[in-house]
């Protein structure tokens, strides 16, 4: 599975790496976020998916 993050939709909530540190890292002037790698690995596919639900501007799109 494969993530990103529409960057005209995060509003910088910070949900998805609360949810899945592992899998999104912030940015430090903004807080926007960005995946840590663009293929997810298996062990964090749970978590990410769990983000990508709890994002409030559906900013984390999966494929």
């Amino acid at each position: 599975m494969k993530v990103s993050v529409d960057g005209t939709r995060c509003q910088g909530h910070t949900l998805c790496a609360m949810i899945a540190p592992d899998s999104f890292e912030l940015d430090d002037v903004d807080g926007h976020a960005s995946p840590v790698n663009e293929v997810v690995p298996p062990d964090q596919e749970d978590a990410v998916r769990e983000a990508a639900h709890s994002c409030p501007e559906q900013a984390i799109v999966i494929e």
